[in-house]
């Protein structure tokens, strides 16, 4: 079901807490509330609905994946750009990565490592930034 999304800092500051199988409802909601914000969004973290779980959505053409509990292990190519986020105004500068590696849980909580590239792995990184408490 689509949630509003949160504008709260000081929620979106918390570092999220790990997901568990019980948490299935709220990765079905993240996922819904990206399809409902495509044509704004191409991330969203669970903390941006007001859940705080490590839960990340992130539209890959026209499919909205979850990952459950992402964790960048690797990152290379590191570059600057400017980045804005659907719960504060603005952009930001920041720094990203080109390639990455993340280890992460699909929606049967399956586990998984996969190499990500260029625009996709700078979703993943806002996404697993706001998992990590870190507003840009």
């Amino acid at each position: 079901m689509k949630q509003e999304i949160i504008h709260d800092q000081a929620f979106l500051a918390k570092p999220s807490v790990p997901a568990s199988a019980d948490d299935t409802d709220q990765v079905n909601d993240l996922v819904d509330t990206l399809k409902a914000n495509t044509d704004k969004a191409v991330g969203l973290a669970a903390n941006m609905i007001g859940v705080n779980k490590r839960i990340i959505a992130v539209q890959i053409g026209i499919m909205s994946i979850p990952l459950i509990n992402p964790e960048i292990i690797n990152k290379g190519e590191e570059y600057s750009t400017m980045e804005g986020c659907l719960s504060l105004p603005g952009e930001r500068k920041t720094t990203r990565y080109n390639h990455i590696t993340v280890r992460y849980q699909d929606s049967n909580f399956k586990m998984h490592t996969q190499e990500f590239t260029e625009f996709v792995a700078q979703i993943i990184q806002h996404e697993v930034d706001h998992c990590n408490g870190i507003l840009i």
